[in-house]
């Protein structure tokens, strides 16, 4: 998913180039990806960014790899529901992994295009798909809540709640930050010791959720409440799935490095990282060293 407006970042980050060759950090997503069997790439995208995206990602990627440059439009919604206000915003999460409805037709992958997995994490997504073949069966990738925050600000993370490896709930906490050797929730007091498993938005997710999604954007749009700023966000409509027994979501710790750009003063610690990996001799440089 690559629709944000990067509000907090000052521009479009997702396509800075962050790799020692100026490669997109979602580029080093799908480098991982392909590393781990996937053969299909859908980058969700405003519209104004379509033409770009496609001409810049599809000679870099392997001749074996579908792509797909789709674009996230406030005018695309389920049959028979209208919008006739103003929105600033897309529709949310759940509305960007909806659009790819007509070009994905078995388990895919959810990642952001802002966000660092680590190349274990693909692993452990392909060996999920691989090994669960039930339409209600999902995966959430999940990272050390210690692992994931920002030294340059507070962060909003979605905290599992779980029984053994299932999923019971994500419950979102909108101020993180890190204070005397704690966790804390600026906005409600909480304190959490850091070691809780988070969703960094790594879903892995079966043709199902789409219907259900469709369903939910009928529901918000219908109701008119909140309607010009409320988005219908994935963790929300998969949630909604576990409570109604529609699916049953498995916790995957990633057992890998993550790191994002939520704030400017991101960007310079992502870029040494995406160092270290490549002279460590974990990717190659060029990324994809057919393009010149």
């Amino acid at each position: 998913m690559a629709a944000g407006k990067g509000s907090r970042y000052g521009k479009l980050k997702q396509f800075d180039g962050l790799g020692p060759r100026d490669e997109f950090l979602m580029e080093f997503s799908m480098y991982d990806a392909i590393e781990n069997g996937f053969d299909h790439m859908v980058v969700i995208t405003q519209k104004d960014n379509v033409d770009f995206l496609y001409n810049y990602l599809q000679p870099r990627l392997p001749g074996n790899i579908k792509l797909d440059v789709i674009p996230q439009e406030l005018t695309d919604l389920p049959g028979g529901i209208s919008f006739s206000g103003e929105r600033k915003k897309p529709w949310g999460t759940a509305h960007a992994v909806w659009t790819a409805r007509h070009v994905i037709d078995g388990p895919f992958a959810v990642i952001n295009a802002d966000d660092y997995y680590g190349k274990a994490a693909y692993t452990h997504a392909a060996e999920f798909i691989r090994d669960h073949h039930n339409d209600g069966h999902f995966g959430l990738v999940a990272y050390t809540l210690s692992d994931t925050l920002s030294p340059h600000g507070s962060v909003s993370r979605g905290v599992c709640r779980q029984d053994g490896d299932r999923l019971i709930s994500v419950e979102e906490r909108t101020k993180l930050e890190q204070q005397d050797g704690l966790v804390r929730d600026l906005d409600t007091g909480l304190e959490f010791t850091g070691s809780e498993l988070v969703s960094m938005n790594f879903w892995v997710c079966m043709p199902s959720l789409f219907p259900q999604v469709e369903q939910d954007l009928k529901t918000f749009i219908g109701k008119g409440e909140n309607v010009e700023t409320g988005e219908v966000y994935l963790p929300f409509v998969i949630q909604g799935m576990l409570q109604n027994k529609k699916a049953e979501v498995k916790v995957i710790p990633a057992e890998s490095r993550w790191f994002g750009i939520t704030y400017a003063d991101d960007k310079e610690k992502a870029m040494a990282e995406l160092l270290e990996m490549t002279q460590a001799g974990q990717y190659r440089t060029p990324l994809w060293p057919e393009v010149h």
